[in-house]
């Protein structure tokens, strides 16, 4: 590939649903929840064989970026408004600092083992070579109702390397329809993204994101961020793309998204139990245990997540862990988040 290759760290959200661990000054991808490195630091170095690395984020966040990635240059966005928004400003950015380019987008909140470099090579091929948007599909394990879903379409070949036309994306679903996604061959939507600036802001002028292109051409990038919504990179642009392609992401792969997540990516004890800090169970089966300083004791409960952080206890059935974003809207509402 004739292009550098630059990578894109998303670090600009929360993590509502990983309260009290993630609060409004301290997001989850600062927090090291699975080894002794943050998320943003290994998603940082999971990306060491791309020729630069760019960080995107708020500017509440932005002097903390240093300390997990100090070698990335950071790309503060003017206003929080979804992926959509911030991917558009970032990569006209890179295009300015870099020129012509392929950009590889990384979530900073997942957990990523196996092939990973060999299959970003792979998209990112794809983009410099095709001129698509690629989105990159993992393979389900198991039909799960937390997740987007990408539709595969025709079948393609680059150079050897399989991948398919992107014939659509689907909304999280019920757990039926879960079911007849993952028979029917749908990927889930990783989030990870790979494409040309050119590619992108052309996509993005027919799109909800056009004012913005145009003020950010005009150097204006505060009026730009103004005149958008709120909206993510699937909605905006992805879904109504008319080149996209997705890649099959042949590596292990989870969105750390929820307390639940972490009995996927923990080891546990005889009884099921996976925990994160000192804990105690007596008669207690299935549980995540989550202690950042505290010592806590569970007796004779199961399948809950149990978290204790700072000076704040969540307490949430394991099957309702996305509902922890409610008790973090009414903390919102009264500045207590």
């Amino acid at each position: 590939m004739d292009r550098p290759l630059v990578a894109l760290v998303l670090a600009g959200g929360t993590g509502t649903r990983l309260y009290p661990a993630s609060r409004s000054h301290r997001p989850k991808q600062f927090l090291s929840l699975v080894g002794d490195d943050s998320l943003l630091s290994q998603t940082v170095a999971r990306a060491d064989f791309a020729d630069h690395v760019f960080v995107s984020t708020r500017p509440d966040f932005a002097d903390d970026v240093a300390d997990h990635a100090p070698d990335a240059e950071v790309i503060t966005e003017p206003v929080a408004k979804d992926t959509g928004p911030a991917l558009v400003y970032a990569t006209h950015r890179i295009r300015e600092e870099v020129g012509d380019c392929v950009v590889l987008v990384l979530p900073s909140d997942h957990t990523v083992s196996g092939e990973f470099q060999a299959v970003a090579e792979t998209g990112t091929r794809v983009a410099s070579e095709t001129g698509a948007l690629v989105t990159f599909g993992v393979d389900p394990s198991r039909p799960d109702t937390g997740y987007g879903y990408i539709e595969p379409g025709a079948s393609r070949d680059l150079a050897g390397e399989t991948y398919f036309d992107l014939a659509a994306f689907h909304e999280k679903p019920d757990a039926e329809t879960a079911g007849e996604y993952v028979d029917a061959g749908y990927y889930w939507n990783a989030g990870i993204f790979a494409w040309t600036p050119d590619a992108l802001l052309s996509a993005a002028r027919d799109s909800p994101l056009e004012l913005l292109v145009d003020a950010l051409d005009a150097g204006d990038e505060a009026e730009g961020f103004e005149a958008v919504p709120e909206v993510s990179i699937d909605y905006a642009v992805m879904e109504r793309a008319e080149d996209a392609a997705v890649v099959p992401a042949g590596f292990d792969w989870d969105d750390l998204g929820s307390w639940d997540a972490l009995e996927r990516v923990l080891d546990a004890d005889d009884a099921g139990n996976v925990a994160l800090g000192e804990s105690l169970t007596v008669d207690a089966a299935d549980n995540v245990v989550v202690a950042d300083g505290a010592r806590v004791s569970l007796v004779g409960v199961s399948d809950l997540a149990v978290v204790a952080w700072d000076d704040r206890v969540l307490v949430v059935p394991k099957a309702e862990a996305q509902r922890v974003r409610e008790v973090v809207s009414i903390l919102k509402e009264n500045g207590s988040f």
